[in-house]
């Protein structure tokens, strides 16, 4: 049974940075790709951002510029660097892995860490 495991996420005023990682039970060289996604109260899931195993990285549009995945394989951990925070970034941040690039969905999912950026 894969597990990812968030952390990294907090309280943090606008402008500022937070950190997040996401620690996988088993190798990240088995994933064909991993990713963010958040959801704020009352929305829907969104993607954040996604990288493949050939490295190609996609990223919001909302976020592009200000936020950074990286992946560190011999850690089996996947990064979500976040600069530039807004109000609007505010959610519960979930990794997702293992993707259909077909339908865009994940087979794996953590449990959630909470951002929240006071303005």
């Amino acid at each position: 049974q894969v597990q990812l495991v968030e952390s990294g996420g907090g309280s943090v005023q606008a402008g500022g940075s937070l950190r997040l990682s996401c620690a996988a039970s088993t190798s990240t060289y088995s994933f064909n790709c991993m990713g963010w996604f958040r959801q704020a109260p009352g929305k829907e899931r969104e993607e954040v951002a996604h990288v493949r195993s050939d490295g190609v990285i996609t990223y919001a549009d909302s976020v592009k510029g200000r936020f950074t995945v990286s992946q560190d394989n011999a850690k089996n951990t996947l990064y979500l660097q976040m600069n530039s925070l807004k109000s609007e970034d505010t959610a519960m941040y979930y990794c997702a892995a293992a993707c259909n690039y077909v339908t865009g969905s994940f087979n794996y999912w953590g449990q959630g860490t909470q951002v929240t950026v006071s303005s």
